[in-house]
């Protein structure tokens, strides 16, 4: 199965502490709106339970340095609460 999801934010700017709760920011919040209308958009919201593998292939939007672990992160955390996949602990590659 193939998804083009939108750009994620970083996993730095992901969460917020208020008032000592970590909710999402409001970054975090549009892109999992945006990502999930992608995921039910490519009928990919499954909820597979088998052992799985991902590819994921980063088209930066801009020319700026960014480091891969704060983007994937936030990919395979929207894939899970999509419904693609149960739990990203089935990824084995």
């Amino acid at each position: 199965m193939q998804i083009v999801l939108p750009w994620p934010p970083s996993v730095n700017a992901y969460w917020r502490s208020v008032k000592g709760r970590n909710i999402l920011s409001k970054k975090a919040r549009v892109y999992r709106q945006s990502a999930v209308r992608s995921v039910l958009a490519a009928d990919a919201n499954k909820h597979l339970s088998c052992r799985l593998s991902v590819e994921i292939e980063l088209y930066p939007p801009d020319r700026r340095k960014i480091d891969v672990d704060n983007r994937i992160k936030a990919v395979l955390d929207l894939l899970q609460h999509a419904g693609v996949y149960q739990d990203d602990s089935q990824i084995d590659r």
